[in-house]
């Protein structure tokens, strides 16, 4: 059974940059499709951006195109989110997931605990 943990969230000014790790455990990893997700208080949980298990494509939602980047290192076992030019609207708790190439949260079957971004001066 794969396991997934998030790490990396902070708290960061706007127009800034943070890296975020999703660590698996569990055989097979590079098997997996990968995407990230993000909730904030009172709202559903938001598709982020996803990639596939072999990193060659990725998909993201409009509202961080152009500022965040996922890739993946299957030999350590983990996908990075790289996030710039970070806006307070970005704040939320940050989920990986798997194994889907899409940005819909029911596709998925594994998740992680999630990890906090905080975007504010």
């Amino acid at each position: 059974q794969l396991q997934l943990v998030e790490s990396g969230g902070a708290l960061v000014q706007p127009g800034g940059s943070l890296r975020l790790s999703c660590a698996a455990s569990g055989l097979e990893f590079d098997y997996y499709d990968i995407g990230w997700f993000r909730q904030t208080p009172g709202q559903e949980l938001e598709g982020v951006s996803c990639i596939s298990s072999t990193g060659k494509s990725t998909k993201s939602a409009d509202s961080v195109k152009g500022r965040f980047t996922l890739s993946r290192d299957n030999a350590k076992m983990t996908v990075y989110l790289d996030m710039n030019s970070l806006k307070p609207e970005d704040t939320a708790v940050y989920y990986c997931a798997a194994d889907s190439d899409g940005l819909e949260p029911y596709e998925y079957d594994y998740w992680g605990q999630g990890t906090q971004v905080t975007v504010s001066s």
